[in-house]
């Protein structure tokens, strides 16, 4: 299972929210490129970065954060948040994304999504299943839809997707824990047998222990998402790197 901190950004700086709401922000650091380097100094081979800016203002925004940190370390960065039009995919590319996550577009423009699939190839392309009560969220969480993420994952799934991000709002920077009882109902339906695979469940929301990590690694998660734990002293970069080193 792979490691994958979070770094998201608000007017440039390194910053945490709870249940993503944007009046609950937390600036952990000024320079996003230093908590980069400190994670890449760790072991750690990639990294979660989320545009909230951009995720607000529907179009990519902090494109020269993403542009500062892949040209500074070697980490694999998928990035996220406002990424609407084929214009915002090709700039974050053009600044070092390895893969993008897309969220509120799959649900809004779906032929634009699966236009970005077919280009781009599903090792690209993220499907961002962000949820509250198992309905979807978009717009940076600030909107519920009527779709259910099972469902949702599902459709995709037949579509070509095989990367899921899936974080429940509900747990999201409350360090209480991660949905364990989604994720395994996720990847127990969603399991194909044409292809004898699952999908690439990545975990996010709600990571407050290490012991949390290897359960869902034995639930089968492909990468788990880590963030206010981190920057709260819950986790150690320590504890990850042994975890890189001996898994």
């Amino acid at each position: 299972m792979r490691i994958i901190p979070a770094i998201d950004i608000i007017d440039g700086k390194c910053v945490r929210l709870s249940k993503g709401d944007y009046n609950t922000k937390k600036t952990y650091n000024e320079s996003p490129l230093e908590v980069a380097k400190e994670f890449e100094a760790a072991g750690i081979k990639h990294l979660h970065v989320v545009d909230l800016d951009g995720a607000k203002a529907k179009h990519i925004v902090n494109y020269k954060v993403l542009e500062l940190i892949a040209s500074k370390t070697s980490l694999s960065i998928d990035f996220g948040g406002g990424l609407k039009t084929n214009e915002d995919l090709k700039i974050a590319f053009n600044s070092g994304a390895s893969q993008v996550t897309g969220g509120s577009i799959a649900v809004k423009s779906p032929d634009v999504f699966q236009e970005w699939l077919t280009k781009y190839g599903s090792d690209k392309i993220i499907l961002g299943a962000d949820c509250n009560n198992e309905n979807i969220a978009i717009s940076g969480w600030l909107e519920e839809s009527d779709l259910k993420v099972i469902p949702f994952i599902q459709d995709y799934q037949k579509k070509g997707a095989s990367y899921v991000i899936c974080t429940d709002i509900s747990k999201d920077g409350m360090l209480e824990g991660p949905s364990f009882e989604l994720y395994e109902r996720i990847l127990k339906d969603c399991h194909s047998e044409q292809k004898e695979e699952s999908i690439k469940l990545i975990a996010s929301g709600g990571i407050s222990t290490f012991s949390e990590l290897p359960k869902l690694a034995e639930l089968g998660c492909e990468g788990v998402i880590i963030g206010k734990a981190i920057y709260e002293n819950r986790i150690s970069l320590k504890q990850l790197e042994n975890y890189i080193i001996n898994k």
